[in-house]
Order: structure tokens, then sequence, then C-alpha cells
């Protein structure tokens, strides 16, 4: 997931990418605990996705609040 990608999306649809990179997130620090994960580079992949949804969601948000 890139932040071009990201660019063309709309808000309800980078908060639905969110929650489901969040429940992903969840799902591999459970498989990582119990020792089920595999492939163990996916956290770190995931964790730096839903930072840049984040920070899309927030220029978007500040785009909005400067027009």
């Amino acid at each position: 997931m890139n932040a071009e990608e990201l660019r063309s999306k709309t808000p309800d649809q980078l908060r639905e990418a969110l929650l489901s990179l969040k429940k992903e997130s969840f799902n591999l620090r459970f498989q990582k605990a119990t020792g089920q994960l595999e492939n163990t580079s996916r956290m770190r992949s995931v964790r730096r996705d839903a930072a840049r949804v984040k920070t899309i969601l927030n220029q978007v948000a500040a785009d909005a609040a400067a027009k």
C-alpha cells in the first residue's frame, strides 16, 4: 500500500482500511504470542501501513479545515 493509492481514496475508505489494519495487527500479535506467526515482517509492514493511513487522514482533515 503506497501513499498515492491512499490519496485517491475517500476518508470513509481510509477509515475502513485503518480498521482492517488494526484487526490484522491484533491477530498478528495473538499469533506471535502463541508461537504460530511465521512471517514476522508482516507485523512491521502492517504497523507502517496503519501509520501511513493515519497520516493521509490527518492531511485530508487539515486540507478540509483550511478551506
